[in-house]
């Protein structure tokens, strides 16, 4: 939980509005609700073909709306939430970087609509927190290493599904929530978020416009300790985030549609605190004390854009076109580690700095899908993808190279059949061939690396990979 001990919900505010076709309703059966999305065929995007998920020979966990909204009212936690739900996802920091959580003991590729939110060329582990999951409908989470969706999936693909417009031509929901632990009823401990929405759908446009706040307070642990701050990696105690989100389609007729989605968020923090080291052997856990740290505050800022093309009956196929965009920034926090030592700026054991990664992400993912082959027993999908990944960290307070800027191309074409040759068996198979390229720049190391010139280069590789598995349904339902 966010703040360990007891935690009391002092306000919660929720406002749902309709207009024009029906009211919208506040608040729905549970019981119902869980029946409903059970009956529902669900299809899995993150499969590329349009897999429906009692049919796909991969490990598929779909987190639904309902189990998001019992979580977020214990935590906004992305990566506690998925613990809290996932067995296999490993329990989280509460840190801005999830450094050490693993899917299956391995890291996954995290996406939003299927755009990569991971940086895998420098990874930071922040891809959790490029987005405010009150945004998010539900979640597709595919377990265990694939190459579906290209680089960086080596414990699974975790899809963070958007909230689409709600029918209807106006309708609003706000939200409101402070919280604090009952040991604490002060303003330090105090947290604060809200979410405020509109969608709808005006002829042949559907719309949806969403913005969120949370402002968090200081942490404690069941004794009322406050909880030791990491103002190094970036900590979600003391910190306020925002987050701006918005999606347009428009169908150009039953069949074809065209969407753009854009999504800004901020998560920065305070730096009200530094931490008070304990000492293990004697059992003192570290604390924190309000004190203004060194640099400036760790933040992640992101910006994901989206553009989706979608022809549900072209020539009998099914055509989805995804271009994308990311800029991404990460700050760490200031320290005075040996490996940012330079002599020639400051004295050894003097000199603080801080890194930052920046990555600037733009690709292509297509998939073609025709179903209904050879009376309505095999399922071809065929597609490319293509991206191109340039990230680089560098010392921000002194402006140095840490690692130099690398630029990767990657070019994928796939292909997936799923066969049935009865009703209760289907066969699933696919190939995938990466062909991968990296441009580094030539750099100078930091001073504490020797400061040695290292000249680049543009090493390229290129690999074919294949897939298979197999479903029987002995028994209906």
């Amino acid at each position: 939980m966010r703040m360990n001990g007891e935690r009391v919900l002092l306000g919660t505010l929720l406002i749902s509005a309709g207009w024009g076709a029906a009211a919208q309703v506040l608040a729905a059966d549970a019981a119902s609700t869980a029946a409903d999305v059970s009956n529902e065929t669900m299809v899995i995007t993150a499969t590329r073909s349009g897999a429906e998920r009692q049919d796909s020979p991969q490990v598929i966990r779909v987190i639904t709306r309902e189990e998001l909204e019992q979580q977020q009212r214990i935590t906004s936690d992305s990566s506690e939430m998925l613990s809290n739900l996932l067995p296999d996802y490993s329990p989280p920091r509460q840190k801005m970087s999830g450094s050490g959580e693993t899917l299956r003991g391995r890291a996954p590729l995290v996406m939003i609509d299927g755009i990569p939110q991971s940086n895998p060329l420098r990874p930071t582990g922040r891809e959790l927190h490029t987005i405010d999951f009150s945004m998010i409908d539900h979640i597709e989470v595919i377990k265990g290493a694939n190459a579906t969706n290209g680089l960086g999936a080596a414990g699974g693909v975790i899809n963070l599904i958007t909230k689409r417009p709600e029918p209807g031509s106006f309708n609003q929901h706000f939200e409101a929530e402070v919280t604090t632990p009952t040991s604490e009823l002060n303003g330090d401990t105090t947290s604060y978020r809200t979410n405020y929405g509109v969608s709808g759908n005006k002829d042949a446009l559907d719309y949806l416009f969403s913005l969120s706040y949370e402002d968090q307070g200081r942490y404690v642990d069941g004794d009322g300790d406050p909880i030791g701050v990491d103002n190094t990696q970036g900590d979600l105690m003391d910190s306020d985030a925002y987050d701006v989100f918005g999606k347009v389609a428009y169908w150009f007729d039953d069949d074809r549609r065209l969407q753009l989605s854009v999504n800004h968020y901020r998560l920065e923090g305070q730096n009200h605190y530094v931490s008070v080291p304990g000492d293990r052997e004697n059992g003192v856990p570290t604390t924190s004390k309000r004190d203004e740290p060194e640099g400036s505050a760790p933040y992640n800022r992101v910006w994901t854009t989206g553009v989706t093309w979608d022809d549900y009956d072209l020539a009998g196929m099914h055509l989805n076109v995804l271009a994308f965009y990311q800029d991404y920034e990460s700050l760490f926090g200031a320290t005075n580690s040996g490996s940012f030592q330079d002599p020639s700026i400051a004295p050894v054991g003097t000199l603080y700095d801080q890194t930052m990664a920046e990555t600037q992400k733009y690709g292509l993912k297509t998939s073609l899908t025709k179903d209904g082959l050879w009376d309505d027993r095999i399922k071809l999908t065929l597609g490319l993808d293509v991206m191109r990944d340039e990230t680089e960290q560098s010392l921000w307070s002194t402006d140095r190279t840490y690692v130099p800027e690398i630029r990767y191309t990657d070019i994928s074409p796939f292909v997936q059949v799923d066969f049935s040759p009865i009703e209760s068996v289907t066969l699933s198979a696919g190939a995938r061939h990466e062909y991968a390229k990296l441009d580094i720049d030539s750099y100078r190391t930091v001073a504490a690396n020797g400061g040695i010139d290292v000249e680049g280069g543009s090493p390229d590789f290129e690999e074919t990979l294949y897939n298979a598995g197999v479903v029987w349904r002995p028994i209906d339902n």
